[in-house]
């Protein structure tokens, strides 16, 4: 099958200019102006904005929390983010404490084979580095194509990992060629204040937001920041929400580090007023909480500055009935919160449209830095010939509005609703097939495939 788009604006993370992408199979053939070749399907992009389909790498799809499960599956969540322009994602593989790294892959191969709509891959969260983990980290690179390795410095008992498991984890990573991510909040300063609030019989969900001040996060990054200058292992920080945390990066440029950071559209777009509600607060309830104006202004900073890479979703769903699992006690609210499908139209309506960024940062954030620092580049990331035919074409005029009525998720709410969006994502490839087009999804379940990882550098 065969595929021609004309007269698209073809934009990516270095180009902006107006052309044609011929497609053969998955992959874009050709590029040029005013091309002619017979083609099996012809899309006319006049006046929509042609780029590189987003790559979300913080999603939890049906992951087990707190005793129940994110609800979102690989099936509606991969569908919702495709409607959103997001071609691939990338979960998170939890090992149990005690067990292997094969084990736990096995079991997130098991909901996540067969069930995608869109391509995906996976981070292996390390929970329990021994020796025994450490044998198997060399197996993930090499064969399984995971060369990300997520840690946690909070959640003690279930998921948080020590500073010495840490060094010996980001020694071995290194050697390997992969790169160590990171959930960076102090745990322990974190469980003090949760027990101190629930002693003091403070149990809102604003208690949440309090029991995780800046200085919780600021401390563990550069903490992270340290390990990984000494151990010479590349870095990423997940989910960086504030002022403090990104001074703590913005320092160890002074040594000539780099430190890889990703933020999350919640934490450019809301902000800690949010938890001055009643109960309707848990809508907003994850981890780290979201944070002050300041901390805003500084990410949007952050990220022309080049010191945020990656703007990505943290996409981890609970229905309204999950979330009132915690009514009387804030520690007991699933953490997490809706924004698979909005990402791309958020960013692009905030960011863009109001002059935050430039188009091609917005590209190089949603699409090209993930692709480069996680190993996919530029397979996937870019608009050029022989990368696979991943395109959203988005019209810059059209004006619509977030409702939980009208989105793709599995969840009862809408962390935006209301929003009003200026620019909408009209049609979405992938690998060279129209998987949405106004609104209708064009794939089944089972057509998003597996994407095996090359070795990173820690340099984009």
């Amino acid at each position: 099958m065969s595929l021609l788009i004309k007269n698209g604006r073809i934009i990516t993370a270095a180009d902006d200019y107006v052309a044609d992408i011929f497609i053969e199979g998955e992959k874009i053939s050709l590029i040029g102006k005013e091309l002619s070749i017979p083609a099996g399907q012809t899309i006319d992009a006049d006046g929509m904005l042609v780029m590189p389909g987003g790559i979300d790498p913080h999603v939890h799809l049906d992951m087990p929390f707190m005793g129940t499960f994110s609800s979102d599956s690989y099936e509606t969540g991969t569908r919702a983010a495709l409607h959103g322009g997001t071609t691939m994602v990338i979960d998170f593989v939890l090992q149990k404490q005690g067990h292997s790294l094969r084990e736990a892959l096995t079991e997130w191969q098991s909901r996540a084979n067969g069930n995608c709509l869109g391509d995906y891959s996976f981070h292996m969260a390390v929970t329990d580095f021994n020796e025994h983990t450490r044998q198997e980290i060399q197996t993930m690179i090499t064969h399984e194509g995971i060369t990300s390795f997520k840690t946690f410095m909070a959640y003690k008992g279930a998921l948080m990992i020590d500073d010495r498991q840490m060094t010996g984890l980001m020694q071995e990573v290194k050697k390997q060629g992969g790169m160590v991510t990171v959930h960076a909040t102090n745990g322990d300063m974190i469980d003090y204040l949760v027990a101190k609030h629930k002693a003091e019989g403070k149990l809102s969900p604003l208690y949440h937001y309090l029991s995780q001040p800046e200085v919780t996060e600021a401390e563990a990054s550069a903490r992270f920041a340290d390990m990984a200058n000494y151990t010479g292992c590349p870095g990423y920080i997940v989910h960086l929400t504030c002022e403090g945390a990104l001074n703590a990066v913005r320092q160890a440029t002074r040594r000539n580090q780099h430190v890889f950071v990703e933020t999350c559209i919640q934490y450019l777009l809301l902000d800690a007023s949010r938890y001055e509600q009643d109960f309707d607060s848990a809508k907003w309830v994850m981890s780290p909480p979201l944070r002050e104006k300041k901390d805003q202004a500084t990410l949007w900073a952050g990220i022309n500055q080049g010191l945020v890479n990656v703007v990505a979703t943290d996409h981890c769903p609970f229905k309204w009935e999950q979330k009132l699992m915690g009514k009387d006690d804030f520690s007991k609210i699933p953490n997490g919160h809706p924004a698979i499908e909005h990402r791309m139209e958020l960013l692009y309506s905030e960011g863009v449209h109001k002059g935050r960024i430039t188009l091609n940062k917005y590209v190089e954030v949603t699409s090209t830095n993930p692709a480069k620092i996680f190993g996919m580049f530029p397979r996937k990331g870019t608009i050029a010939v022989n990368s696979d035919a991943d395109l959203i074409l988005l019209d810059p005029h059209a004006q619509h509005t977030i409702t939980a009525a009208g989105h793709h998720m599995n969840v009862d709410y809408s962390a935006y609703e209301g929003w009003e969006l200026q620019g909408k994502i009209k049609t979405v490839l992938l690998r060279g097939k129209v998987a949405v087009n106004d609104g209708e999804c064009l794939v089944e379940k089972g057509y998003g495939q597996f994407i095996k990882r090359h070795k990173v550098s820690g340099k984009i």
